[in-house]
């Protein structure tokens, strides 16, 4: 049914394979689906995946935020199949009329022009030969990249052009592309950094339905190194109360893999993430919800999110101290530190060589 009420009930359902039980309603839209939660649990519509073709027109984004390492990016895909519980991107599907729980991962928007997009912007003369970060939203290795192989596709480009690339990704499926990689890498051009939350199976299965086992994570690693593709890791999200511990196993984990280097952002729930992060809790680990809240409140001066610069990675206040101190050391330890500059000295544009008047 359609409704105007913006209140809403949480669905107690745990959905295989997604990360969000419910879709929470749109703040930009006062009109939302709230399906039947007093029907048997066979009666309820399967939350299938459909994907749409996006017609933009750019495929390269640029930011100023002093947060982040990059300020040029490309993400072939909007919405993300990956369904993690705690992903700071899913407000974004609140733009579309969308909202940030089931429908962020079961609705999944393709820039399927995005490779010849790339191309064409590489070409420009305009173009400053800046770092491309691929992920700077949503993971541009997600199940549906298996098929449709965009990214691989917006990899070939850069590496015909040789413009330097730093890859975000929680899946396997990057090792699949460490040919051109390997290129890049050749000229000082590319680095991938895995992202590993836990290593523990059955909460990466609940926290990250659909992303690759921590297991195939470690193999990525292994398969990267092998190929001498710099490879790190991105402990992240840090989640105080459930997967702070694990800091040390898994930077011994992926440092036996391979990795040369390894950074980490601690959980941040803007907007429309912070009751379907707080859904998930209640969901899969009810005993665990005050104190996972409220060291994140610890963290962030009282609040679920705090949106500053300079700390909204990080947060403030003892836990974000012992975090911090208890990665650095052991960073340090297993000899972690090891993260490459990329250079766009190689640049170049494709195309046949233009004579001058002395040519032979």
């Amino acid at each position: 049914m359609y409704t105007m009420r913006m209140e809403r009930r949480a669905l107690p359902l745990v959905l295989k394979g997604r990360g969000a039980g419910d879709n929470p309603p749109n703040r930009f839209v006062p009109i939302y689906y709230e399906p039947d939660i007093d029907a048997p649990i066979d009666e309820q519509p399967a939350p299938y995946t459909q994907f749409f073709r996006d017609s933009s027109r750019t495929i390269i984004v640029t930011n100023d935020s002093p947060d982040v390492g990059f300020t040029h990016s490309v993400n072939p895909y909007r919405g993300c199949e990956h369904g993690c519980a705690y992903c700071y991107a899913r407000p974004t599907h609140e733009y579309f009329g969308l909202s940030a729980g089931l429908d962020f991962e079961t609705k999944i928007f393709v820039k399927q022009d995005a490779p010849e997009l790339l191309r064409r912007e590489l070409m420009k003369p305009t173009w400053g030969r800046h770092v491309l970060a691929f992920s700077g939203v949503t993971d541009c290795f997600q199940p549906i990249e298996r098929s449709l192989r965009l990214t691989r596709r917006c990899l070939e480009v850069c590496a015909e052009f040789r413009n330097p690339v730093g890859i975000v990704t929680k899946n396997h499926l990057v090792a699949r592309d460490k040919d051109f990689l390997a290129d890049l890498a050749k000229e000082k051009a590319a680095k991938v950094m895995v992202s590993v939350t836990t290593l523990d199976a059955d909460l990466a299965r609940a926290l990250e339905p659909r992303a690759s086992h921590p297991k195939a994570r470690l193999a990525a690693i292994r398969e990267l190194h092998d190929a001498r593709v710099p490879v790190g890791v991105m402990v992240a999200p840090v989640i105080v109360g459930l997967t702070d511990h694990e800091i040390p196993v898994i930077l011994e984990a992926v440092a036996g893999a391979g990795a040369q280097y390894a950074g980490y952002t601690m959980l941040r729930l803007p907007g429309a993430v912070a009751p379907v992060f707080e859904n998930w809790l209640n969901l899969h680990y009810p005993d665990r919800v005050n104190k996972v809240l409220g060291r994140i409140r610890d963290l962030r001066d009282g609040k679920l999110n705090d949106s500053r610069f300079g700390v909204r990675m990080r947060g403030e206040g003892i836990w974000a101290d012992a975090v911090n101190k208890l990665f650095k050391l052991t960073r340090k330890r297993l000899n972690l530190e090891r993260e490459p500059e990329l250079s766009t000295a190689a640049f170049r544009r494709p195309g046949p060589v233009q004579g001058t008047l002395f040519s032979e």
